[in-house]
């Protein structure tokens, strides 16, 4: 078991924070968070997420018209916002990510079937993102407030990745967060069978 400083840190008390530190956010911290969020489980290991950390001024200009306009401060002060994305073709690197069973032309034969996965599958790597980025005592902001095709015409035009959403990545100023909202409990959102 875990003690409560780490479950605090990690889910109690973590929040998503509305303003940003000038705290930097260094590329060893990026790899530190990618290192471990690539960790956690997938489908047959296929890890459909695709990351771009925007650190420069120049790449998040880039994104600042897919913005939602609620959005717009928050990702600009952010130290980093990843977009995360999926990859349709995941299954192309089955053989070497599940050399186990040969399940490539499954999903290559089945684009229905594939799109579902990457996004499924890509959204749970997003959450060990946020998970990690806490891990190494940064905070995280994901949002979905944004134009999905105008961000895969700037950033994934050409390719197989489609953005899902995204992450502002940074220390929280968390004098300017809001009360945490209400959550459902266990008997609200849970039965057993």
């Amino acid at each position: 078991m875990l003690d409560d400083w780490t479950l605090n840190r990690l889910f109690r008390e973590a929040r998503t924070p509305l303003a940003w530190t000038r705290a930097r956010v260094t590329e060893e911290d990026l790899r530190r968070i990618w290192e471990l969020a690539r960790m956690g489980p997938t489908s047959a290991n296929c890890s459909p997420a695709r990351v771009l950390f925007l650190m420069s001024a120049e790449a998040k200009e880039k994104l600042r018209p897919a913005l939602s306009p609620g959005n717009v401060e928050r990702t600009m002060a952010a130290p980093v916002t990843a977009i995360v994305g999926h990859d349709l073709a995941f299954y192309d690197l089955f053989p070497r990510l599940y050399p186990h069973v040969p399940l490539r032309d499954w999903y290559a034969e089945n684009p229905a079937l594939a799109e579902v996965t990457a996004f499924r599958n890509g959204t749970l790597q997003a959450a060990y993102l946020i998970l990690a980025c806490r891990a190494v005592g940064l905070d995280a902001g994901p949002m979905s407030g944004f134009d999905n095709d105008a961000v895969d015409r700037a950033f994934f035009s050409g390719t197989t990745i489609r953005s899902n959403l995204l992450i502002n990545i940074g220390v929280g100023d968390m004098a300017v967060t809001r009360p945490r909202d209400p959550r459902l409990s266990f008997d609200e959102a849970c039965k057993v069978l």
